[in-house]
């Protein structure tokens, strides 16, 4: 199955909203929520699209020939590509009603353990969603990473015992999604987290060896705030733009964040992982987050299209383009494997 087919087959069941634009670069949809838009005037979704396409990648063949090594280890698991599917929730009502959660993260989860990476399972108020997603996590022996919303500790704690059964390699929470309109004034509450709050979950967490993620960092600030806090990774991200208007693109924050991190590491500390988010659409640029400090990148909207556009073949097929991409990409600027991929190599 090509990106195209892909692409024409889900335009024949994705809803009003989402357009299956051939390069999803937040245009279209803009602003419009429901829908796979942003916050707002819809600036920070374009932005983020947008500022990877202002950094170019230096060529260099040069170099000795081989086919580069595009494999990760990732707490103890070993993938093909750095590369990881987008947590998505409310399918359903912001991309069609071919599919709920439910039947989403059952071919989703699944499809990328067969592409030789990992999936993020989202959440939402129906608690249903986070049973089905470990449920499939279980079933695809722990290849996935339930991600969790700002729920109080009480939810949490819930949702912790859920998480344990699945034998999840890593569990994530989305603090950002603290800005995300369904969230506010629920029981139970959800929203912002102190240091301490932070680290109270997260050592719940660590405490039984699951390795905890914070998504939604967009500063250096907040980047001590999570490493504080105990986390063992963070995402850079802005939630595709959808939790606040006028937003920095990822692109713009990363390598300050990254060198940050870096700075912090004490000698002989595990340092904290760098992933990033936010209009990553081609294995170029996931080459040129590596290269600005991230360890690994995370894609969400266009897996959306891939699974209403080809099921589980489709998700194997879009992974394997942005592999593929990736791997010529580092083949034609002298990276023989990821630890290869450096700041020099690309040009801001």
């Amino acid at each position: 199955m090509t990106y195209q087919e892909i692409l024409d087959n889900a335009k024949g069941c994705l809803g009003p909203y989402c357009k299956g634009c051939p390069v999803c670069n937040g245009r279209a949809c803009k602003n419009q929520m429901p829908g796979p838009g942003a916050k707002g005037v819809g600036d920070t979704a374009i932005r983020n699209y947008d500022k990877w396409l202002d950094i170019r990648v230096n060529m260099d063949t040069l170099c000795p020939n081989g086919e580069p090594d595009t494999s990760l280890e990732l707490f103890g698991r070993k993938f093909k590509y750095p590369i990881f599917a987008g947590p998505v929730g409310a399918v359903n009502l912001h991309y069609g009603d071919k599919y709920n959660d439910m039947e989403y993260n059952n071919i989703l989860v699944p499809a990328c353990a067969k592409a030789g990476i990992a999936a993020f399972t989202g959440d939402g108020t129906n608690p249903e969603v986070m049973v089905a997603a470990t449920a499939a996590i279980k079933n695809n022996g722990g290849f996935g990473i339930p991600t969790v919303k700002p729920w109080n500790k009480e939810t949490v704690d819930e949702k912790l015992k859920l998480i344990e059964e699945s034998n999840a390699f890593a569990v994530a929470m989305d603090v950002d999604a603290a800005g995300l309109p369904f969230l506010k004034n629920l029981d139970p509450p959800a929203g912002r987290k102190s240091v301490s709050e932070l680290s109270e979950i997260i050592e719940s967490f660590t405490s039984k060896n699951i390795p905890f993620i914070v998504k939604g960092i967009m500063t250096v600030k907040g980047a001590m705030k999570a490493k504080e806090a105990g986390a063992s990774a963070i995402i850079v991200s802005n939630h595709g733009g959808r939790v606040l208007d006028q937003c920095p693109a990822t692109a713009e924050v990363l390598c300050e964040i990254a060198e940050a991190v870096k700075n912090a590491t004490a000698e002989g500390e595990e340092p904290m992982k760098i992933l990033v988010d936010g209009g990553i659409r081609s294995g170029v640029e996931v080459f040129k987050a590596l290269a600005m400090g991230a360890d690994a990148v995370l894609v969400a909207r266009p897996y959306v299209t891939a699974v209403y556009g080809g099921a589980e073949e489709g998700v194997i097929a879009y992974t394997e383009k942005l592999g593929e991409e990736l791997r010529d990409t580092m083949s034609m600027c002298g990276a023989m494997s990821l630890d290869e991929i450096s700041r020099d190599m690309v040009r801001i």
